[in-house]
């Protein structure tokens, strides 16, 4: 189930128990208004959290008052099929997946939902669309593209079942998964010959999963990134932005005898140098001699689940503060936020420098 449906399925849970005070539905209605307004002003909206963690938490000024007034003016409509194709946002949608991948024409489209404002009903706002497609008879090819509503955007992509069952994606080798993935980013996005690839294994003891991370050329932070799991491809876009400024130290870790940079936003945490008790260049001379995060926080008496708090929760409202200007998130949304991000914070302390694979 996507991350997405997670949070919004937790939070319509938790509404449906929740009173709002009136100044606080006051409060989140003039929130929500200036978001929409300070969004339509600008080209581009700022990308999610690992592929969009906290999509849910952006839209929110205080999720404790998360409650039925909100709901109601922020929700997920359902669309027909008819609406999609009619619809602005998603006729343009279909078209460039048409485009890409003519063979989905004939697909059905057996869900879609918009994420908006459901009370103006004249001037329908949309946040973001959703639509999954798959090859008629309801077990063949799939997609689900997650499109922005402002700018047009698709986001995220996934991309399930397009290899025989007998042999799935994820039994592939490096370099025929990667060959795969570049062609999907080149037909749906194009240019992908402007970038470099990062392929990483991911420690997942459930399911084998690579990490894929696409940097344009002279550029320190990846502009999409992939996971490959099972038969399933999903393509995030997530910026591409110049280094953050909270960036210390760069290159905690090499790639065939290159600066990764994956992990610098991770790693470059003030709270994680006072949890280790280093700077952040003794951390970086320590990983430079083999030793993963976790391992050097051992050697401090630091727990591998101290060193996932402190970076998740970092993370979390890093992001969530950045949009919403000083706001605070509960304690139940912050838990359940940095639990969907600790597969992510786990991959980067406990890889290892220099960690190869086959071109």
């Amino acid at each position: 189930m996507p991350i997405e449906r997670k949070i919004r399925e937790h939070l319509l849970k938790e509404a449906e128990t929740m009173e709002c005070p009136p100044a606080i539905s006051k409060r989140i209605e003039q929130s929500y208004s200036q978001y929409l307004q300070r969004k339509k002003s600008e080209p581009t909206m700022k990308k999610r959290l690992i592929g969009g963690i906290v999509a849910a938490a952006i839209l929110i000024p205080t999720a404790a008052f998360a409650a039925p007034p909100l709901i109601e003016m922020i929700t997920r409509k359902p669309m027909t099929a008819e609406q999609v194709k009619v619809d602005e946002v998603g006729k343009a949608t279909l078209e460039k997946l048409y485009s890409a991948f003519p063979e989905t024409k004939s697909f059905e489209i057996i869900d879609a939902s918009y994420l908006g404002d459901s009370n103006n009903s004249t001037d329908k706002k949309t946040i973001q669309q959703s639509i999954v497609l798959q090859e008629k008879g309801g077990t063949g090819k799939k997609l689900t593209l997650h499109t922005n509503g402002i700018t047009g955007e698709i986001e995220d992509l996934t991309q399930e079942n397009w290899e025989p069952k007998e042999k799935p994606l994820i039994t592939l080798s490096d370099q025929q998964i990667k060959a795969k993935v570049d062609s999907l980013i080149d037909k749906m996005y194009g240019n992908i010959k402007e970038y470099e690839v990062a392929m990483e294994q991911m420690e997942n003891p459930d399911q084998k999963t690579f990490m894929l991370n696409y940097t344009k050329k002279g550029s320190k932070t990846p502009f999409y990134q992939v996971f490959v799991q099972g038969n399933t491809i999903s393509v995030g876009v997530v910026g591409g932005d110049p280094t953050p400024s909270n960036i210390k130290v760069e290159g905690y870790f090499t790639l065939n005898g290159q600066p990764d940079h994956s992990a610098d936003n991770f790693l470059n945490d003030e709270k994680l140098f006072s949890l280790l008790k280093m700077s952040p260049t003794d951390l970086k001379q320590e990983l430079a001699k083999g030793k993963s995060v976790v391992e050097v926080a051992a050697s401090k008496n630091v727990s591998k689940q101290q060193v996932i708090d402190v970076i998740a929760k970092t993370q979390v409202e890093k992001q969530f503060q950045a949009e919403q200007n000083g706001a605070t998130l509960s304690d139940r949304f912050m838990e359940q936020m940095m639990k969907e991000i600790e597969p992510k914070v786990l991959f980067f302390i406990e890889h290892k420098t220099e960690t190869p694979w086959n071109k």
